[in-house]
């Protein structure tokens, strides 16, 4: 069997791994000259532009979604499975019904939502780039291998929500998390990002593990890899008789489709558990704060958003394209999972003391919020979890981008460091108020608000009232700890405090006696404890405290990261019919 490809339909990624070898060979031979490392970022950064610009022009193609990697039609399934085995030529999912183009099983679809999480992922690629290349200026981290690493994991945020079977799936969701682990550890000579990155794998391997278990259960009872037949396969009922070796020699698949076993029960809770470690939902949420703080601010911001996504996505697709006949077993385990998470996310965030956890802990709020209207029983339900992604997707990478700013003075991530800010860099203060007031959702933030609209009341329309009341209550909690550090922003620095306080974000000397992060920690009292909290001791490796210091060109980039995710966020508060356009109805296409 020869199958054809559409080259259009897999450009952006063809694009991203085109520009990955091009970094490696660049890296392997340029000179060691002080142009190589801005070089190589700007060779990353046109390889993600180019993708991004390809999912742009698939955008306002006009047509049917494309399809490519396809199973012929009418070629015949397995002939045996727990559930029941269906001929591929019966489905006739699409348009033309049997025989027709979209009657065939395809691997790859890029329909309205792979382009929508594809721009996302992209969209937030930039300016993961962006940090990265002030990350990568003081010259401590291999600069190939992290443009590299970055790339692949691109390669598999844009891949995932295109994936139309089990197998294509997992592999892109790996495709995600293995070069993280890499980029966590890159920075050498610093112990705790080796001890994030021993953390996250751990995390990883287990999630992966239990999400096999789960998705081998499924491909047991159904017999099928492929996203729609396994839907057609459990959603019953079927008219035709399937053989069955036993006293019965014939059973009705309509039977055995209502009478599902337990194991298949199993299967959708072990798919459940392996999507919330990848989303850091509770009860899998342990690794965040540890991790978040650990690792490179680029990589937090790239976990926080760009792995978060495509975390989302898969469960998605397994959920509504796969799993939709069983809402009535998965959508109570959803709606629990999301209001633990979001409550714990928040309670754990109210007590945080350094910027990085803080965002580390709102970030699992967050993704309670996204969880939440999928746990109610409404076909629109994916619409709304999509649209708050988007929008906080915008606000998040801001804030760490603004936080990467501070922390490249020598300042130890402590939420003090922050006091005054609005004063000693008027524009970072502002725009880090801005972007904390938007995760609120509070005004001027109208984006967080919208945001946070938008899954009210697709939890108030899908019978979900006591999700949507758990999740006021929550929203009240967040507000404390976004104004308290935005507060913080506008607090001049007291007299007596003056000589200690750095001067400006732009220009004062690093590790200048910059006050506690936490106030439990004294100054030189060696390398923090895992939990994080950070001292100024002299046992800090010598490789990191140059990199606080930074030289004119690290600030650069982040200045225009800083200023993109600004311009998008007030964009979604003017017009936050921008996101909403972008989730027409039907947004998963069948075949």
């Amino acid at each position: 069997m020869i199958q054809s490809i559409d080259y259009y339909a897999v450009a952006p990624l063809l694009v991203l791994v085109l520009t990955a070898g091009a970094v490696l060979l660049l890296d392997a031979f340029l000179p060691r000259r002080p142009y190589a490392r801005p070089l190589l970022g700007a060779v990353t950064l046109t390889g993600v532009l180019g993708a991004l610009g390809v999912v742009a022009a698939q955008v306002v193609r006009d047509g049917d979604p494309m399809r490519t990697f396809c199973v012929p039609a009418g070629l015949p399934g397995p002939a045996r499975a727990g559930i029941g085995a269906l001929d591929i030529g019966t489905l006739g999912s699409g348009p033309g019904g049997p025989g027709g183009a979209a009657s065939a099983l395809c691997s790859f679809v890029v329909d309205d939502f792979t382009l929508v999480f594809a721009g996302l992922a992209l969209a937030a690629g930039v300016v993961v780039v962006l940090l990265s290349m002030a990350e990568l200026s003081a010259g401590d981290v291999p600069v190939g291998e992290w443009y590299f690493l970055l790339l692949c994991t691109l390669v598999g945020a844009v891949a995932l929500p295109a994936s139309r079977d089990l197998v294509m799936l997992v592999v892109a969701l790996e495709l995600v998390s293995l070069p993280v682990f890499a980029l966590t550890a890159l920075r050498r000579y610093d112990g705790r990002s080796s001890e994030a990155a021993v953390k996250l794998f751990l995390v990883s391997v287990v999630s992966t593990a239990v999400m096999l278990f789960g998705v081998s259960l499924l491909y047991g009872m159904t017999g099928t890899v492929y996203l729609d037949r396994l839907a057609q396969v459990l959603r019953g009922p079927v008219a035709e008789p399937m053989a069955i070796p036993g006293p019965d020699a014939y059973a009705s698949v309509l039977r055995i489709a209502y009478d599902l076993p337990p194991v298949l029960i199993v299967a959708v809770v072990l798919v459940i558990a392996g999507f919330g470690f990848k989303v850091a939902a509770v009860p899998f949420h342990a690794w965040a704060g540890d991790v978040y703080q650990g690792a490179p601010i680029p990589v937090a911001a790239l976990l926080s958003v760009i792995s978060k996504a495509a975390g989302f996505a898969g469960l998605i697709l397994i959920l509504v394209a796969a799993l939709r006949g069983q809402i009535a077993v998965w959508a109570p385990l959803v709606a629990i999972i999301a209001a633990l998470t979001m409550t714990v996310g928040n309670l754990l965030a109210l007590r945080q003391r350094h910027a990085v956890r803080l965002l580390a802990w709102s970030s699992v709020a967050q993704s309670g919020y996204i969880l939440a209207p999928l746990g109610v029983r409404d076909d629109e339900a994916a619409s709304a979890s999509i649209a708050y992604l988007v929008f906080y997707a915008a606000m998040n990478l801001g804030a760490f981008a603004v936080v990467m700013l501070v922390s490249r003075r020598g300042a130890r991530g402590g939420l003090d460091d922050y006091r005054g800010l609005a004063f000693r860099n008027p524009a970072a203060g502002l725009a880090l108020a801005f972007f904390l007031i938007c995760l609120a959702g509070l005004p001027p933030g109208l984006a967080g608000l919208f945001a946070k609209v938008v899954v009210f009341r697709e939890l108030v329309d899908g019978g979900g009232a006591w999700l949507a009341l758990v999740m006021a209550a929550n929203t009240v909690v967040g507000l404390y700890y976004y104004v308290a550090w935005a507060a913080r922003i506008f607090t001049p620095v007291p007299v007596t405090e003056g000589a200690r306080a750095p001067a400006t974000v732009g220009g004062a000397p690093a590790g200048a006696g910059v006050p506690s992060a936490v106030g439990e920690v004294p100054a030189g009292a060696g390398v923090p404890s895992a939990v994080g909290e950070v001292s100024a001791g002299a046992d800090v490796p010598s490789a990191v405290a140059g990199r606080a210091g930074g030289g004119r060109a690290g600030w650069v980039p982040v200045g225009v990261a800083i200023v993109l995710a600004g311009v998008v966020a007030v964009v979604f508060s003017i017009a936050p019919q921008v996101v909403l356009d972008l989730l027409p109805e039907g947004l998963i296409a069948s075949g």
